[in-house]
């Protein structure tokens, strides 16, 4: 009986991904969440095709795009805050039908071209203020389903996959639904798939016992995910011109560009990979450790990457990039959600996701800049110093503050 008895502690300690999923109301609201969240990986192509079919202008398209995108990230946290105060049963409603009908109006405006630049740059920015935090909400539900660590690992790396796939097939779906209508059709169908998806997520039994979080006096606030929000702009910032820099260093190369997409899918792969590898692994390095390491990784292949002799090479060297990508990510998140206090657990992680979109935002900016001043392969080898540079940030601030 003893040896039976302590055999049974062993599965615990290397739980499937399987095992996630088998967590009461674990796969509906999981399922629910991506459902919504499927809609952020189809309304920005529907945007963009939208509004430039309605304008015939790419100055316009761009100024929208980045009001849309802008307002998002920066009144993120703020959204996030609203989740943790009067839980999400009581905030992401709101947010999504407010979300859901400003994208029915800006599908209105783009059906016919001729709408005007103004409408459509004020009704991009008041979306982007309104699009609910559902990542971020759904990992801080993940930290109240599963309580055992190495259980909690695999559920934010099986989340971070499915995150990523969302937006390779967001695109992919937005393509199949242009065969059969205009593009606001994406944004209808982008509203139609948060509304729903959120109201099926706030239903689940799982959200349900979620409620508004309440500090009282000496309860401690948590604090301010400096490592993980150094650490997601960092790779924001250094993949965010992975575009640019493929696409420039594949036209230096005979019938180069016809590889091009499928270099991007490598990074998509390797990151896919890296991430379910991250979750299987019992890590005994603490999260902020692993964090520079991942980084260090991340950059140190980017670095080579620039240094690739040929298309085919380049796209195993964004695959080896791609393998620390995902697990970056997973354990930024992760490492927030332990700084965070029960207060601030959406938050933290909103922030971590902010500090990605800002990242990308400039990193975009800054490669197209470089490009235009600098060959290829110093183009890579900033956009590596700049994750070996978050690296040093992140171990600075975890000696910093332990």
């Amino acid at each position: 009986m003893s040896a039976l008895t302590s055999s049974r502690p062993a599965p615990a300690r290397r739980p499937s991904y399987a095992a996630v999923l088998r967590v009461p109301h674990a796969r509906r609201t999981f399922l629910a969440a991506l459902a919504a969240r499927l809609a952020y990986g189809t309304v920005s192509l529907s945007v963009l095709l939208s509004v430039t079919r309605a304008t015939g202008s790419y100055a316009v398209t761009g100024l929208v795009m980045a009001l849309f995108g802008g307002a998002a990230v920066v009144l993120l946290p703020v959204r996030a805050t609203l989740v943790d105060r009067y839980g999400p049963r009581r905030a992401l409603p709101p947010m999504a039908a407010a979300y859901s009908g400003v994208l029915c109006l800006l599908a209105a405006l783009t059906w016919r071209p001729g709408a005007p630049a103004a409408a459509l740059a004020v009704t991009a920015a008041l979306s982007g203020c309104l699009a609910p935090p559902l990542g971020p909400t759904m990992r801080a539900v993940w930290g109240r389903l599963v309580d055992e660590p190495a259980l909690l690992r695999r559920a934010y790396s099986l989340d971070g996959v499915a995150e990523e796939l969302l937006f390779v097939s967001g695109p992919a779906l937005v393509g199949l639904l242009l065969r059969f209508g205009p593009p606001p059709a994406g944004l209808l169908l982008s509203a139609v798939l948060m509304l729903a998806g959120t109201c099926a997520f706030v239903t689940s039994p799982a959200v349900r016992g979620v409620t508004a979080s309440k500090r009282t006096a000496g309860a401690a606030p948590g604090r301010f995910p400096a490592a993980p929000v150094v650490a997601a702009a960092g790779l924001g910032l250094a993949l965010s011109g992975a575009d640019l820099l493929v696409m420039a260093f594949a036209e230096q190369r005979p019938n180069g560009t016809e590889a091009v997409p499928w270099v991007l899918a490598a990074l998509s792969v390797g990151s896919a990979v890296g991430g379910l590898l991250n979750g299987a692994v019992d890590w005994r390095l603490p999260a902020a450790a692993r964090l520079v390491r991942l980084t260090v990784g991340m950059g140190s292949a980017l670095a080579v990457a620039g240094l690739a002799p040929g298309v085919w090479t380049l796209g195993l060297a964004m695959t080896a990039t791609g393998v620390f990508v995902a697990p970056t990510l997973t354990t930024a998140y992760l490492l927030a959600d332990e700084t965070a206090g029960e207060s601030a657990r959406t938050r933290a992680g909103a922030w971590v996701n902010a500090a990605v979109n800002a990242g990308s935002s400039v990193g975009s900016v800054a490669a197209g800049l470089a490009l235009g001043r600098l060959p290829v392969g110093a183009c890579f080898a900033l956009a590596a110093a700049a994750a070996l540079c978050s690296a040093t940030a992140v171990w600075a601030v975890t000696r910093l503050r332990p």
